[in-house]
């Protein structure tokens, strides 16, 4: 904490959002199109050159270092985004509104199928947005927004082509779109090829320092074995962590003049990458939510470090990941006589399927088959109230196939309407809404039958402008969640104990309770934001009280050397803060320079004691920026502290300090045409960074010292 401090008041990294793109930007998760600066929900906008600066292999990586949001990786291949402290199916990522439909909930070693690159814009609304996006949505939703269907008439040609390099993966990226029309019928083509080695880190792959004090947490039972084993430990790179990824996307619209649109697009997604050697053997970083409350000696439980590859024949494993998407979207503006101010409906099926391959055998193939729709209506101005009215539906196939498949095939139905309306007094506005949803899960299971849920969700809040300067915010919601399928139904029909399955991936046993209750949510979040002529700062708070929490407890037991875990239900409290700013200093020769400063925070504990693991740490930083017309150039600092309140039995995390710089130059040829080069020198000092956040940080920390360099053509 102390060497944060004064980080904070200078220069301590982060990131910078350029003003004018954060002011004038319109939410396009929110149905009625409110600016950024229009609501009290909890916003965070990535577009522009911001976003091209900060896109990465991975949304969790892109979005990493945003206030409120941490990244959970292990390598190149996967990284999720944390937001406020919640992950999994607590944290849901939309691609144009409807979901992502992969399983990178059900498992932390399970990639999200999206590609930032492409991305036009990515919207963050922190905090529940259930109201919008459902149940699952209770930590917060990530949009993920494309040109895939084009949203607004295209007269001629325009594109984009970029190549970039990154020297700590040996990372080749090859990036081009085009976009075309005549003026009502247009087009988009798009796509991505990656290729990646293994990531070089600083220093040793595995922190054997770490796995011994876990041992010690765990009451040593296994210390002896690991004296006498040799860890196979990788010095410099992250062995087996290499791998490729491709896609490509297709799409079309047709505009009908102001009145709106309607398109179609089809994209393929294929994916193959490793899983750090070692991880899958060893059971450390499993989900341990709810340790503290187990009632068995800590002494008991079962934790193999298990690099057993050469005793047991066992192969590295690997991830062979497909996903086709196909989308419909029909916008149509000014219906029943204008009483109707826009109408929105987007139909979506994806054809999702990865393979865990270990060595040359299929061990588990997971299949995903999901149909969804969304509709929208927007109403005009009634008395001073303005909203939009909406359902939601989505049916879902998943199965779970081969020796290790602990999951059972399931079908799932989720249906929900939803209801929020605005209300302008002067400097006041006011913001009400109601949701309610239906769930059903029907697995193919002999020990269970099907489940249904049945939840109502509500929200309200307030948006003062004090002046034109100042707005003050408070919300308040209430939102619940229906329990996921691998909560309820894992390993759900084994009878002996020898019948469980571990999953190869994580090393770990997973049993379900299919008499889990919904999970509910009641969340307080206040804002504060000042707009100067050229600067700006918010500060938000928040404070959520889960009933019925849902989370992993350790038995402490064990079968065939693999620990048991079972999912189970308790109350928890979490808090914290996020503050953005973005600061002018000074008129410096033919350029502007800024500062932007950031900070955020989240504790969590449960009601009958112990934190909740795998918490992002306090972290401070800001990035200094100087632009002209065609020269930027950036230099960032990111401080994150210990994470010393890990979780009962999960080990502590280092902070880290941890410096970027880049630079990018324009050139511009006609009115039209740019080229732009860029170089980025990232984690300049080399340092180790475990994140608290990744279930796999004791064997898979982040890239070191690195240079990434490219070049994008635009027309």
């Amino acid at each position: 904490m102390k060497r944060m401090i004064p980080l904070l008041l200078a220069v301590a990294g982060g990131t910078a959002i350029a003003q004018d793109d954060r002011l004038e930007h319109v939410l396009v998760s929110v149905p009625i199109h409110k600016k950024s600066a229009e609501t009290a929900l909890p916003v965070i906008i990535l577009s522009g050159d911001e976003l091209q600066r900060q896109a990465a292999a991975t949304i969790g990586e892109t979005l990493g270092r945003m206030p409120g949001i941490a990244n959970s990786s292990f390598g190149p291949g996967v990284g999720r985004p944390v937001i406020r402290g919640q992950q999994g199916p607590r944290a849901v990522v939309l691609l144009n509104g409807t979901s992502g439909a992969d399983v990178s909930s059900l498992s932390p070693d399970h990639a999200v199928a999206v590609e930032p690159m492409l991305a036009d814009s990515i919207e963050v609304l922190r905090g529940p947005a259930t109201l919008l996006y459902g149940g699952g949505a209770i930590g917060g939703v990530v949009n993920i927004i494309d040109s895939r269907i084009p949203r607004t008439a295209i007269d001629g040609v325009e594109g984009s082509v970029e190549y970039r390099y990154d020297d700590a993966a040996d990372m080749d990226t090859g990036v081009a779109r085009i976009d075309a029309g005549n003026g009502k019928f247009s087009w988009h083509l798009s796509g991505t090829t990656r290729d990646y080695d293994d990531l070089d880190i600083p220093g040793r792959a595995i922190d054997e320092k770490a796995l011994e004090a876990q041992e010690e947490l765990l009451g040593g039972e296994h210390g002896e074995e690991h004296e006498e084993e040799e860890l196979e430990n990788s010095d410099g790179y992250i062995a087996n962590t290499d791998g490729d990824f491709d896609n490509v996307t297709g799409g079309f619209s047709f505009h009908f003049g102001e009145r709106g649109y309607t398109g179609f697009a089809v994209s393929h997604l294929e994916t193959k990458y490793g899983i750090p050697s070692g991880a899958h053997g060893h059971h450390e970083d499993d989900d341990h939510e709810g340790d503290e409350h187990a009632d068995e000696d800590p002494a008991e439980v079962g934790h193999e470090e298990g690099h057993d590859e050469e005793e047991n024949g066992e192969e590295d494993v690997r991830i062979d990941l497909e996903q086709t998407r196909y989308d419909a979207q029909l916008h149509i503006h000014d219906l029943a006589g204008g009483s109707i101010e826009v109408l929105r409906a987007f139909l979506t099926y994806t054809d999702y399927e990865h393979q865990e391959l270990e060595g040359a055998e299929v061990g588990t193939e997971f299949d995903r088959d999901t149909w969804e729709t969304r509709v929208e209506v927007v109403h005009e101005p009634m008395r001073g109230f303005h909203g939009v009215l909406g359902f939601q539906w989505q049916e879902d196939e998943f199965s779970a196939i081969g020796e290790e498949a602990y999951v059972p095939e399931t079908d799932s139905s989720a249906f929900g309407v939803f209801l929020v309306e605005d209300y302008h007094s002067g400097d006041w506005t006011f913001e009400l809404g109601a949701r309610g949803d239906y769930v059903e899960r029907d697995p193919d299971a002999n020990n269970s039958g099907s489940e249904d849920f049945t939840s109502l969700s509500l929200a309200g809040s307030a948006l003062w402008r004090v002046s034109q300067e100042w707005r003050l915010g408070a919300s308040l919601s209430r939102s619940s969640r229906a329990p996921s399928t691998e909560e309820l139904f894992s390993n759900v029909d084994a009878d002996r104990a020898d019948e469980l399955v571990v999953h190869a991936a994580t090393g770990v046993i997973e049993v379900g309770d299919a008499n889990l209750d919904e999970e509910l949510s009641n969340n307080l979040d206040l804002s504060i934001n000042w707009e100067g002529e050229r600067s700006w700062a918010s500060l938000s708070l928040f404070y959520n009280v889960f009933e019925d929490y849902i989370f992993l407890f350790n038995t402490g037991e064990e079968e065939d050397e693999s620990p048991i875990y079972a999912y189970r239900q308790d109350d928890a409290d979490f808090a914290g803060f996020e503050l953005e700013s973005d600061w002018f200093l000074a008129d410096v020769w033919s350029g502007e320079l800024r500062l932007g400063v950031t900070a955020d925070y989240v504790v969590a504990e449960f009601d009958e004691g112990g934190d909740v693991p795998r918490l992002p740490p306090f972290r401070v930083g800001s990035e200094l920026l100087w632009q002209d017309g065609n020269l930027t150039t950036w230099v960032k600092v990111m401080n994150a502290g210990d994470q010393d309140d890990p979780g009962d039995f999960e080990t502590q995390t280092d902070g880290y300090t941890r410096w970027d710089a880049g630079i990018e130059y324009r050139l511009e040829f006609g009115e039209s045409s740019e080229l732009m080069t860029f170089l980025k020198w990232k984690n300049i000092g080399d340092d180790e960074i475990r994140l608290s956040t990744s279930f796999l940080r004791n064997y898979a920390p982040e890239a070191g010292e690195s240079v990434e360099a490219g070049i994008r053509y635009s027309f």
